[in-house]
């Protein structure tokens, strides 16, 4: 086995999925695998956040009259880099099946274990406003992108993660999304 949490890592960015929740699942279904304490945030009426600590979810919806719509998940993954750092709610369940989580996540690390399994990331263009800070890979299969430290900016970037270390990881990032970046960059 992969020691640590680099399972984990491996496991979303190979599936997509946190512990089986997909992207697209409800906030209830979110709830019976994650548990009751997280931090809820709403933006109006339309849009909410559930904050674990490590990993928040996403929803919408078109009107207060529809149910919530999956809209994407992240982990945070710079947040364990600093001081009495937690994985959050969900740090009881993630470390009964995965054990300890280092407080940064090598991109190198990552990617060799990956590429060994035969699961490749792509490297896309980043968005204007974050390069050069950040470098974005792509997991075409899972539809999963790894947001890396890619230099330190005094204001672009956060202070106790290094470069090379992984940002955050995020699903889901479309083809879609991905040719509309590559269209953007000539």
């Amino acid at each position: 086995m992969t020691p640590y949490s680099l399972a984990f890592y491996m496991d979303v960015v190979t599936t997509g999925t946190v512990l089986g929740l997909r992207p697209t699942d409800s906030p209830d279904r979110v709830t019976q695998v994650l548990g009751s304490n997280f931090g809820e945030n709403r933006f109006g009426d339309r849009s909410m956040c559930r904050d674990y600590g490590l990993t928040e979810f996403y929803w919408d919806r078109a009107s207060v009259e529809l149910p919530w719509s999956g809209h994407h998940f992240t982990l945070q993954v710079h947040r364990l880099a600093y001081r009495g750092r937690t994985l959050g709610p969900t740090e009881e369940t993630l470390r009964a099946r995965y054990g300890r989580f280092t407080p940064r996540l090598r991109f190198e690390k990552l990617q060799r274990l990956l590429e060994r399994r035969g699961v490749p990331l792509l490297e896309i263009p980043e968005s204007p406003a974050n390069a050069p800070y950040y470098r974005t890979f792509w997991q075409p299969d899972s539809q999963v992108a790894v947001s890396v430290i890619g230099t330190y900016g005094e204001y672009g970037t956060p202070d106790n993660p290094r470069v090379g270390d992984v940002d955050s990881i995020r699903a889901p990032m479309t083809a879609d999304e991905v040719e509309w970046r590559r269209s953007r960059v000539g």
